[in-house]
Formats: C-alpha cells, structure tokens, sequence
C-alpha cells in the first residue's frame, strides 16, 4: 500500500471515529493490543531521508536486545531456544521487563549448511519458527549470520577458547595450522593473534576453495526460507538482514590498508549478498552492513581506518550498522575510573555522521559491557552513558540549553538477552571436562541483561530503570531533540546526569527525584500519533505528560479525539505507550512525561506547561 493511500485510510477512519460515539471501527488485528493505525503498514520499515520510516511515514527508533548468545554454543544445536515455549517466554519478558521493540536475532551457519550444498531444514524451520515468536509479541527482527573467530571447528578440545561461525567442512578444507593466541587474556585478541583465525577469515573474503560462494548461497535460501515460512504480517516484521558479524581481513595483503580492504574486499561482498536479498525476495528490506570491526575501537593500538569511507553514498538499500564497546573499561587498565556524563558522545556522532554521510540510517546492533569480573564495577555507569550517547549528541546538563544539536535519536541492540543465563551445559569444543554452565557459557563472557530464577520466571540483572527506558519508537514527523533521564543507580548512588535547570522551577518541581523524558519534534500532517514507550516504572496514575497537546496527570485511554493518551503495545505482552496526536503539519510540538509526582495539581501543570512553551521558542524559534 503507498503512503498516500495509507494516509487517506488513516483520515477516513479518523474522521469516522469522530462522526461516531463508538469510537473507529476496528480492523482484524494480526497482533493482540493493536489499533487502527496498528497494520501491517506501521509494522513495514524502509529507510528514507537518513531514518528508518514504517509505511505510515513516522520516524522510527529501533531499541532492544541480541537474541542471543545461545546460538554461538552447540546445546541447541545453534539456535537461540531449546524449544518455541521458550522463545515467547523471552519475547514476552523482553518487552514487557527490557521495554524492547526489536532484537537482532543470531543464526549459525555451521547448523544451516551442516554439508555442503545442503541447507538444513529442520535446522531453518526451528530458527523459523522461534523466529515467529518474537514476531507474534510486536518485535521487529533483524537476523545476523553470526560468527566469532571464524568457526569452533578451529580450535582444539582443551583450548582456552572458541568460536562459532563457519561449518566443520570449511574449515577441513583450508588445513589450517593449529590455533595459538599466545598471551591473550582476552577472547577477542585471537582475531588478530591467532594464526587459524587470521588465515582461516582470510580464506573466506578472498573466497578460497568457494567458501564464501557456499555461504552465499546457503544466505539466499535461508532469506528465501524465512520468507515462505513465516506469514506475511509476521514477514512485515522482518525489517533487514545483516549479513556478517565483526567482518576483519584476518591478513592483509601486503600493501594494503584496511581502509582499502574495505572498498576492495569487503564491500563488493555487500553487493553479493544485497542481490542475494533481492533474490530471496527481500528487495524492500535493507541489508544491515557492518564496516571493519575495529575501525571505531577507542584503544589507538586497535583502530584501524574504516567506517566505509570509500562506499560512497550507499543508499536506503543499506543502514549503517556498528558495534560499540569501550575496550579501555573493558581492559581494566587503560581507565581506571567510571564512565561519566557525555563520554561517548563524540563516539556515537561519528557513527551518525557516517551514516548521513552515506545517505541512509544507523544502528548500533551490540554494545554492552561484562556485569560480572574486575571491571564490572563500571558496567552502570558504562550502560547509562551509552544510552545517554544512543538518545542525544549533547550531553546532560548541557542539554536544556542547546537541545537542537541532539541530532537523531539512534536505534540500538543490546548485547544480550539471554535467558539461560548460569544454566547453561555446553560441552566446550566437545570436552566433556570442560563444561561450561556459569554466565554465558562462551568464552569467559557474562554480559545477559537476563536470567531465570528458581521458578524459571524472566528477572532481570541489571537496574531495570536503565533498561526500560522511554523513547520515541514513532514519530509522526521529525524528532528534532531527545533526552531521557532514567535515575538508574549505580549501587545505591543514583545517578542524575541531565537535572531539570532552575531556571525552570515549576518543571523541575514536577519531576522532583523522578525520571522524565522530553521529545521535540515537527508535524508532518500525519493523523497517525507519534508513539514513546512507557517503562513499567510509568503506571498511569502517576505518569504526568506536560505538553502543547495538553497536560494531565493520568492520561487517559485512547480514541481518536484524544491528544494524549495511552495505550498497550501490539503482541499482547503487558507493555504500553503514550500516543501524541497532532494531525497539523510543519509545527513544533514538545511532550515532557514524568513519574515524578502524583496527582499534581492544575495550577503547577498550567506552569510548567508554560515554561516549557517558553523555552521552546527560545530554544528552535
């Protein structure tokens, strides 16, 4: 259906809803929860003007989690679930606890083309169908062909380590020398240090012995798979793919640059696999394109130059897709205190810029920090900021005073979401001596915002005020500035980066100690409303929204002649938004929403609204 028609459908049920004292006439919902603007139009997602878009033109704003380590270990035979129950168990607490609207969701090679030329069905119909679950619950999904130094397959039965990736029989044909990192008290120095790593991921891009040829085709007729297999409304929920994870040359040849290996080697792999897209069916949907894997690395000693410098403007048939973690936190040596307030801004504008640059969007599809070990005493601090960073360009306490410069609010997945946290029995490199059940089960790794307890009930690890956040997930026309400030604790030290200035008494007195959000953004004309994601720490008796639309301090449910309001998210999971309609176009309008006071009264709402109008105009005229 075309935008227009998608409009004109959304006017007309509109203008019924207001001719009718029953409120629009609802349409058979694919999804439990779902409203009139809720079809499969507002579930399609396409890239256009640098920003991910649904069919009814809002921008949209991917947030969630990787789903999940489990599909690096060999217990469930590369899948991410042991069974369906179990992946709507986790789609279900993912939404509803980590307040998620999409997961990049891992599969395996090695378990797809276990021989080669012969994908494995039964492996695709599981991954398929586990798949589904995230689908039926309102999450969008993205798949990954995921791979970590290569293939397990390299590595020998009493190694200190492993990897996951590419299937026994690629590796058989390279007679690659026996592993050894050396001194490597980290996993993921094998990359650069490990002889059948760097040699076996050189095969690969330069094709040797057809291997990447083989992974092509196994890509296409699994893109070709999902697609038969899944129903059309769940396909809709399928907004891309991303072809290869943390691409490295392994070994350059000699004179060239990673910079070069980029342009030369890399990308046309891209190009390969975006016609694979196209022919399994995926034309609509972008490819999620990863630059080298060490081109924003924060150590000088690891950066190498990247960031698909030499692709040019790539287009909306590609997103520019990265990972993020602050390997000098991650070290314990190179910083020695916690993250602050602003520290990965700059980091972040640079993975803005390169995506404008390309004339598409960006997506950070991992970033996170370890929640157990020596450095895990600045995990909240390091979550905070790299949220702080996903949500504005401009730090907090700078924010109230310069909001236009926020830039895009960045869409991002959390590494990971785990449900079989500690309880996991993988045999590692098929050691029955060494098995592995604590944290990830994967090499040393313990970075799951999620575990089950005892009663195998979803509970979080992590504080949940950092992790069930507001943020627009769609706005009808252009979000222009963004900030959350989730008082997340760090310990029993809340942490307040971004506090409402004095210079707005009334708005400051209404937030008090609680968390608020404020979305700025432009109409576009859109009947449809622009969507934020309420936490569960929102309840609607004290969730207060301050706004141009209106203020009130429990908003009520919605109908087509309510400009603020809320109302559950598709899937049927618990979770719920609040629902900003301004059917105007080419004006600003502003939404502070507050758990911070109860029942305030009438006059203080009146205040802060006028206060917030004030520094609207003084801030974007």
């Amino acid at each position: 259906m075309s935008r227009l028609r998608t409009r004109l459908l959304g006017v007309l049920v509109l203008v019924t809803g207001f001719l009718t004292t029953a409120g629009p006439t609802q349409p058979a919902s694919a999804l439990t929860d779902e409203l009139w603007f809720d079809s499969q139009a507002a579930t399609t997602l396409t890239v256009d003007g640098g920003r991910f878009k649904d069919g009814l033109g809002r921008e949209v704003v991917l947030r969630g989690y990787n789903v999940s380590g489990e599909t690096k270990l060999k217990e469930n035979n590369g899948l991410p679930f042991a069974s369906v129950a179990d992946a709507r168990k986790s789609a279900t607490a993912l939404r509803a606890l980590g307040g998620g609207n999409s997961v990049r969701f891992l599969l395996s090679w090695a378990y797809a083309e276990p021989v080669r030329g012969q994908v494995d069905t039964a492996y695709l119909s599981a991954a398929t169908a586990q798949m589904g679950a995230f689908l039926d619950a309102g999450i969008r999904v993205y798949p990954d062909f995921h791979q970590d130094l290569y293939s397990r397959w390299l590595f020998d039965p009493d190694s200190w380590y492993t990897g996951d990736g590419a299937p026994r029989w690629a590796v058989d044909l390279g007679n690659y020398p026996d592993e050894y990192c050396g001194i490597c008290p980290f996993w993921g120095q094998n990359i650069t240090s490990n002889a059948a790593v760097t040699k076996s991921t050189y095969d690969f891009w330069h094709n040797a012995y057809g291997v990447q040829d083989s992974f092509l085709a196994t890509a296409q007729k699994t893109m070709a798979y999902i697609k038969q297999n899944l129903t059309s409304a769940q396909f809709q929920g399928v907004v891309g793919f991303d072809p290869w994870n943390e691409p490295h040359p392994g070994v350059l040849d000699p004179g060239q640059t990673s910079r070069a290996w980029e342009k030369d080697v890399m990308w046309p792999f891209y190009v390969k696999f975006r016609a694979r897209m196209d022919a399994a069916g995926w034309q609509s949907k972008p490819a999620f394109v990863e630059p080298n894997l060490f081109w924003n690395a924060n150590l000088d000693f690891q950066k190498q130059e990247g960031g698909l410098l030499d692709a040019g403007t790539i287009g909306p048939r590609y997103v520019f897709n990265t990972h993020f973690y602050d390997q000098k936190a991650i070290s314990g040596v190179f910083m020695w205190g916690k993250a602050e307030n602003g520290q990965y801004a700059a980091d972040f504008g640079t993975v803005r810029d390169r995506a404008a640059a390309g004339g598409t969007t960006a997506i950070v599809s991992e970033f996170g920090h370890p929640l157990t070990g020596s450095v895990s005493d600045k995990a909240p601090t390091v979550y905070k900021a790299m949220y702080q960073a996903l949500d504005s360009l401009v730090k907090g306490g700078s924010w109230w005073s310069n909001p236009a410069a926020s830039g895009p609010v960045l869409s991002g997945s959390q590494w990971q979401w785990d449900i079989y946290h500690g309880r996991h029995r993988e045999l590692m490199n098929d050691n029955p001596d060494k098995v592995q059940t604590e944290g990830d089960a994967w090499n040393g790794e313990d970075l799951s915002a999620v575990r089950l307890d005892d009663s195998g009930t979803a509970v979080l690890r992590q504080d949940a005020r950092l992790l069930d956040r507001v943020y627009p997930s769609a706005t009808a026309g252009s979000a222009l500035a963004f900030t959350y400030e989730d008082r997340s604790r760090d310990g029993s030290t809340t942490l307040t980066w971004n506090p409402v200035p004095g210079s707005l008494p009334n708005v400051s007195s209404l937030v008090g100690s609680g968390q608020y959000a404020l979305l700025v953004w432009r109409s576009d004309g859109s009947t449809e409303p622009t969507e934020l994601h309420l936490p569960a720490s929102f309840p609607t008796p004290s969730t207060t929204v301050v706004s141009d639309l209106g203020v009130t301090s429990s908003p009520p449910a919605y109908t087509t002649s309510t400009p603020v309001a809320v109302a559950a998210e598709p899937g049927g999971t618990g979770s719920r938004r609040l629902l900003l309609t301004a059917p105007d176009t080419g004006k600003l309008h502003y939404a502070l929403v507050t758990n911070g006071a109860t029942a305030p009264p009438a006059t203080r709402l009146a205040a802060a609204r006028t206060e917030l109008s004030g520094w609207l105009a003084s801030k974007f005229g």
